[in-house]
């Protein structure tokens, strides 16, 4: 038996008023999604505990099949593991995003998607002035920054695609070390507001990359290899640093896949078309698409509905028509809801699909957050999707 995770970041939203009080699940066409409802069962999953921040790195862990409240040491460190990067026991990684703020206002949590290649080149300026610890360069806008004092067991963070269009005075760094934290990102803004790159960005009329924001911050969490848990090899088909790095430290070969962006425009055909070749070595496939996150966070409706679309299209429907689905069992999820309304993480639990030669069919025959409500699944808790896929 094969086993596949899709998981389309973000998906779940609320009803919209514009779309007749409808979800872009329920709108968006998605044949294969709802094939698979009819043919296998739906549930709601957990994919949050109790407590716990809604972000993207607890759901997938948790999705991963591990409990978050066990594993969960912090965004940063998960990240940092994709870039090779190998904490010592008293680093402290931190995710590092590249923003736009003015007049204290959080204007952008990525500075307009600022490129790769732009941030490399800012990442070696503050490497160069600021001392307190290290710069990584990852992708766009998401990149790592390692410091070397492990004091921070209270130290609170804010993710800044939380607060856009707020003031950030009120969610600086507090708590254990917190002035040095804030040192450190007042620092960047003396460095980056003049530099060269972001003149010529606002020129070509971007957002400039005029701050750094820490947030995320951990220790080297201990993991137990997938492998070791699960008696599978696995594969990850991703192109964000956060998939990569959970990834790296459960033992799973992450595969690059070309024209993927962790954005909007990535390339669904290829991840659809790699996940298929990675079936041939790997007994599990996690396949994450980060692009319906990226518009939730956006308030882009359509875009959403497009990313959805695409999804089913070019990765799902590809898998479907390639993949002896006697020999397979695969599920369909979001990891958490990122309404367009709200522009930021929630933690509902999500709506999945689970379909398997040896699962009888329920009665659901869309896929959805209503219908998914009067599933056989039932609701259960993130990390058991993985049992319950093995039987």
């Amino acid at each position: 038996m094969k086993y596949v995770i899709l998981v389309g970041d973000g998906m779940a939203d609320y009803p919209i008023e514009d779309l007749g009080n409808k979800t872009p699940l329920q709108v968006a066409n998605k044949p294969n999604m709802d094939e698979l409802a009819k043919k296998g069962c739906s549930g709601l999953l957990k994919t949050i505990p109790k407590g716990m921040n809604p972000g993207s790195d607890v759901a997938n862990l948790s999705i991963f099949g591990y409990n978050p409240k066990k594993y969960y040491t912090g965004r940063g460190p998960l990240e940092a593991a994709s870039l090779g990067i190998k904490l010592k026991n008293d680093e402290v990684a931190f995710r590092c995003n590249f923003v736009t703020v003015n007049n204290n206002v959080m204007v952008d949590f990525s500075a307009d998607h600022i490129t790769t290649e732009e941030s490399k080149e800012l990442i070696n300026v503050l490497n160069n002035k600021i001392k307190s610890g290290k710069f990584y360069v990852g992708v766009s806008y998401r990149n790592i920054f390692i410091y070397p004092d492990g004091k921070i067991n209270k130290l609170k963070t804010t993710p800044p695609h939380d607060i856009v269009g707020e003031r950030i005075d009120k969610y600086l760094p507090k708590g254990e070390n917190s002035k040095k934290i804030v040192e450190i990102m007042e620092k960047s803004r003396e460095i980056l507001n003049n530099h060269p790159i972001n003149k010529q960005r606002e020129k070509n009329g971007k957002k400039p990359a005029n701050m750094i924001w820490l947030w995320g911050q951990g220790k080297r969490p201990k993991m137990i290899p997938f492998e070791k848990r699960f008696n599978i090899k696995g594969a990850t088909i991703a192109a964000v640093d956060l998939i990569k790095g959970i990834g790296s430290y459960l033992g799973l070969k992450n595969i690059e896949v070309p024209g993927a962006t962790g954005y909007i425009d990535t390339n669904y055909k290829a991840k659809g078309k790699y996940a298929i070749k990675a079936l041939n070595n790997y007994d599990f496939v996690y396949i994450h698409v980060e692009a319906p996150d990226e518009a939730g966070h956006a308030g882009d409706v359509e875009e959403k509905i497009k990313a959805i679309e695409n999804i089913d299209s070019k990765i799902l429907g590809q898998i479907i028509d390639n993949v002896n689905m006697e020999e397979l069992t695969i599920a369909v999820l979001p990891d958490h809801f990122t309404p367009v309304s709200v522009k930021t993480h929630t933690s509902e639990p999500v709506p999945y699909v689970l379909y398997s030669p040896r699962l009888k069919p329920d009665d659901v025959y869309s896929y959805d957050e209503f219908s998914a409500k009067n599933g056989s699944l039932g609701i259960d808790k993130g990390y058991n999707l993985i049992k319950k896929m093995m039987g």
